[in-house]
């Protein structure tokens, strides 16, 4: 049976976080909620670790999404143009992705050979401060099986998950419950990849035109 700790999503102790982030940071896998839905996060830089969260997830078909713990950790793990400067500064900390080009430092299990990589700082102290705790990121898929709904309660995610995670982080139901809205600015025009919470006309008005693939 899989390890739950609760958690208070907007002022979590210190003590649960560093239990979590001590998990992660020894390769573990931790789900834990989000603004959005429940994360699925470790080391994104532990590319062992992350290769078990492919596991988890029955999956190894898509790039993996990375949260971080504020907008000035985005320039080590992606190339942040101005446009993704514009972005950053009026929807973070918020529910928007954004793909941008990779830094090499990046493991493969996490791009996936695509050279891309999502960023997003959360509107979750949870999940900021874990990520604050591993160096300022955290893996931050979905805790669900590929194709499965994305979990918007701790017991959704074990019910999927069961016992292929360490420890899980309860801080009830997530705010939204809709996975963040992902806009890749890796082509031109921009592309909507996948629309939730931000909604697309809002994405025009800081971008011009993009497309909704």
């Amino acid at each position: 049976m899989v390890r739950v700790l609760r958690i208070n999503p907007e002022s979590p102790d210190p003590r649960v976080v560093g239990e979590a982030v001590e998990v992660m940071r020894n390769g573990g896998l931790v789900v834990y909620p989000t603004d959005t839905v429940y994360g699925l996060g470790t080391d994104p830089f532990n590319a062992e670790a992350v290769e078990k969260v492919h596991r988890a997830k029955r999956r190894r078909g898509k790039p993996l999404p990375i949260l971080l713990s504020d907008p000035g950790q985005a320039e080590r793990i992606a190339v942040v143009t101005k446009r993704a400067r514009r972005l950053m500064e009026e929807f973070w900390p918020g529910q928007l992705t954004i793909i941008l080009e990779a830094r090499p430092t990046v493991p493969e299990p996490v791009t996936l050979g695509t050279g891309r990589v999502g960023v997003r700082v959360p509107d979750s102290p949870v999940a900021r401060a874990l990520a604050e705790g591993l160096g300022g990121a955290i893996i931050g898929t979905s805790a669900n099986i590929s194709g499965a709904p994305s979990p918007r309660t701790a017991e959704e995610a074990v019910a999927q998950l069961g016992d292929r995670v360490d420890l899980v982080l309860d801080g009830g139901r997530t705010k939204y419950g809709v996975s963040s809205t992902v806009v890749d600015l890796t082509s031109s025009p921009p592309r909507i990849l996948r629309v939730g919470p931000v909604d697309p006309s809002r994405l025009e008005e800081v971008l011009g035109r993009i497309v909704i693939v």
